[in-house]
C-alpha cells in the first residue's frame, strides 16, 4: 500500500476553492476500493491518503488527476504492512 502525504505550497484558502472537486476525486476513488483512508493534517498544512497496492504509474496518473495538484506536492512512501492491530488485520497484504 502507499501512503501519500499532500504538503500545501499555496495558502489554505487557495486550497479550499479547491475543496470541493476535490473531494469528488476521493469519493471516486474511494467508491472503486483504490483508497482505503483520507483525512487533513493537525496542523492543516495538507493532507494524507491511504491507497492499495498498484502500479506506481497508475498511482501517479491517479494523483495527476486531483484538482490539489495546484495547490499541493504530493510525498508518496510504498509500505508493505507485516503486522497490524486486530481490527487492521484487512491491511495486510495490501
Amino acid at each position: 500500500m502507499y501512503v501519500v502525504y499532500l504538503n500545501y505550497f499555496r495558502p489554505a484558502e487557495e486550497a479550499d476553492a479547491l475543496l470541493a472537486p476535490h473531494i469528488e476525486w476521493l469519493d471516486r476513488y474511494f467508491d472503486s476500493g483504490d483508497f482505503i483512508a483520507a483525512g487533513r493534517k493537525d496542523p492543516r498544512t495538507g493532507g494524507m491518503v491511504l491507497v492499495k497496492e498498484m502500479d506506481r504509474a497508475r498511482l501517479d496518473t491517479i494523483l495527476a488527476e486531483d484538482p490539489f495538484v495546484a495547490v499541493a506536492h504530493y510525498d508518496v512512501t510504498k509500505v508493505n504492512v507485516t503486522r497490524a492491530a486486530e481490527a487492521f488485520e484487512g491491511l495486510k497484504g495490501i
